[in-house]
């Protein structure tokens, strides 16, 4: 007994002592714990910072890279300014926050040799913002583009701009690149002058050229880039740009396999546009040579404008009508064009159309994505079309309304019809997904 008073007094101390004990157990616990939840950020590997640093918006990158040596060396990393996009807008005209003017004169003195992959993007019609992307470009000597792309998100943007100004400035990327291998340039000033630049110093590597809505291009400009860059993979054009002579020198032997063509065919006014006619032997020729090609056909025509479309078989893969279309129409596409894989109309009248989708499902063996808008079909005709697309049909966007009850179907009842043709679960939709 006594033994065992001694050991307790032995170890017990005054209660300020005790007490002092416990707060340093405390404090070390908290700092292990700070410790292990708390990652050293100046220590990071510099790869994972760099793909942080390459979702970050330029103003955000700016100031991240003021928190340590570390970061502001990876600021620096020539990997991290390859890839970069331009955002341009005037603040009187646009809610969108803009890379700022400073840190653009910063990136072009600092890493114009480094910006590969590069985009500019107007987000407002000011002619101011794609000033400011011209002079941008007009400075970019020192550097070797392989992709540039000019993108304007409200008109009219650089169509607003002299030519020559716009013309003087992307003719510096295009003599100073030599590797150009993407180019997309819609709805800009760009001429058949500036296209023979372009193909002068990039005819070897330009495998993308997207230029829909360059009023300066003739057909003839278009084919001088054609005939020389035998590279080209991807093309988008106007149907005004689109000629039997372009067909034929994309079906060339020392042309390579086209593998996507874009074709807008638009109207602003009706009956003031004359469209002509491709001869049937052209498309054959460029559907040999190029038998995987896909032909991208997007029309914005009045329906009396659509006379000499769809007369003859045309390898269409894919088509979208972005107006009304007639009943004839319709018709014709499903008699001419057997390569046909996605359709898309928005709009079409008030008859229904339900010979012209029985007529598709027959003729167009490889259909498998189909949208209606504010178009009519009777449940019993849109019925018997999913029967014989079957399972192949992997989109099938059909709004409510588009649905006519018949004596055969209800609208509670097609769902279940249609899922068991399909072999999947099917609902009409309740607004457009194209």
């Amino acid at each position: 007994m006594k033994r065992g008073r001694k050991s307790n007094e032995a170890t017990s101390g005054s209660p300020e002592e005790a007490a002092d004990e416990e707060s340093k157990r405390h404090k070390m616990s908290d700092e292990k714990h700070r410790a292990v939840q708390s990652p050293d950020w100046a220590n990071l590997l510099q790869d994972i910072i760099l793909q942080v640093f390459q979702y970050l918006p330029l103003l955000d990158r700016a100031h991240a890279s003021q928190v340590c040596r570390s970061w502001n060396q990876v600021f620096h990393m020539p990997d991290l300014w390859r890839c970069f996009e331009f955002e341009l807008n005037q603040p009187a005209t646009s809610y969108l926050r803009a890379t700022h003017p400073e840190l653009i004169k910063q990136i072009i003195k600092r890493h114009s040799n480094h910006l590969q992959y590069v985009s500019f993007k107007v987000v407002d019609s000011s002619k101011e913002s794609a000033e400011a992307a011209c002079d941008i470009l007009s400075q970019l000597v020192n550097c070797s583009l392989k992709t540039l792309g000019l993108i304007s998100t409200a008109r009219p943007s650089f169509m607003d701009l002299p030519k020559s100004h716009f013309i003087s400035a992307l003719t510096v990327v295009f003599v100073n690149s030599k590797s150009l291998s993407s180019l997309k340039i819609d709805d800009t000033p760009v001429d058949d002058p500036s296209l023979k630049v372009l193909v002068a110093n990039n005819s070897d590597t330009l495998k993308l050229l997207k230029m829909s809505s360059c009023p300066h291009v003739s057909p003839a400009g278009i084919l001088c880039v054609a005939d020389q860059c035998h590279g080209l993979r991807e093309l988008a054009l106007n149907y005004h740009l689109l000629s039997d002579e372009l067909l034929l020198a994309l079906s060339s032997e020392k042309h390579v396999r086209l593998e996507h063509l874009r074709i807008d065919v638009v109207s602003e006014n009706p009956g003031q546009t004359q469209f002509h006619t491709i001869q049937k032997s052209s498309w054959d020729a460029f559907i040999k040579h190029s038998p995987k090609v896909n032909l991208v056909m997007y029309f914005f025509l009045y329906e009396e404008e659509f006379d000499p479309f769809f007369r003859y078989e045309t390898p269409v893969t894919h088509l979208y009508f972005g107006r009304s279309v007639s009943k004839d129409v319709l018709g014709r596409v499903g008699m001419t064009c057997p390569r046909l894989v996605e359709l898309v109309v928005c709009a079409n009248g008030l008859r229904p159309l339900d010979e012209e989708l029985i007529r598709i499902a027959e003729r167009c063996k490889h259909l498998s994505a189909i949208g209606l808008g504010e178009c009519e079909v009777s449940c019993s005709a849109f019925v018997e079309f999913v029967k014989m697309c079957g399972g192949r049909l992997s989109q099938l966007s059909i709004m409510e309304e588009v649905l006519i009850p018949d004596q055969k179907y209800s609208l509670e009842q097609i769902h279940w019809e249609v899922s068991k043709h399909l072999g999947r679960v099917w609902f009409p939709d309740m607004m457009p997904t194209w």
